[in-house]
């Protein structure tokens, strides 16, 4: 069984979902994991799909023939190797330009994989100041999670780290 990995991007319209999980089950593929989104008037996905070895071409040549959708697909081995801790940060600070690069180079330089971000902006209730929110998924050895926090910590005083194990 073969995993593939397909980002696709295009205008969104009604039915993108149905005309890739057509396409999908028409060539015998199983829809895995998948983060759907709607971002300033565009369709965005990442897909996951686990589909025979005879198959894979002809999905991915399908896939990339869809009208005005531009889908990458990438042949992937699935990933076994588990860290010993997997933690969801759930951050929250004033929002401001290269914050998430910031928070990423500390996760990177503390040992850490993040395995997933989904980040917001909002604003906050009482002063209407613009509030950075995110929630990441991070695999990282035990011993190192304190260290992580108090670096991800010292970013900024108004940054708060919640942690979930």
């Amino acid at each position: 069984m073969n995993h593939l990995v397909i980002s696709c991007i295009g205008p969104d319209k009604s039915g993108i979902v149905d005309q890739l999980s057509k396409v999908i089950s028409q060539h015998q593929g199983n829809w895995q994991v998948s983060s759907l989104h709607h971002l300033s008037g565009f369709f965005a996905g990442v897909i996951e799909v686990a589909v025979s070895a005879e198959n894979t071409i002809d999905l991915k040549n399908a896939l990339e023939n869809i009208q005005h959708l531009n889908c990458q697909i990438e042949l992937a081995e699935p990933n076994s190797v588990k860290a010993n801790s997997n933690l969801i940060l759930e951050l929250t600070a004033n929002d401001r330009a290269g914050i998430v690069q910031n928070v990423s180079s500390v996760i990177h330089h503390q040992g850490g994989n993040l395995i997933k971000l989904v980040s917001s902006q909002n604003s906050a209730a009482h002063t209407g100041q613009v509030m950075f929110k995110a929630k990441a998924q991070i695999a990282i050895n035990e011993e190192q999670v304190e260290d992580l926090v108090s670096s991800l910590e010292q970013i900024a005083d108004d940054l708060m780290v919640d942690i979930t194990r």
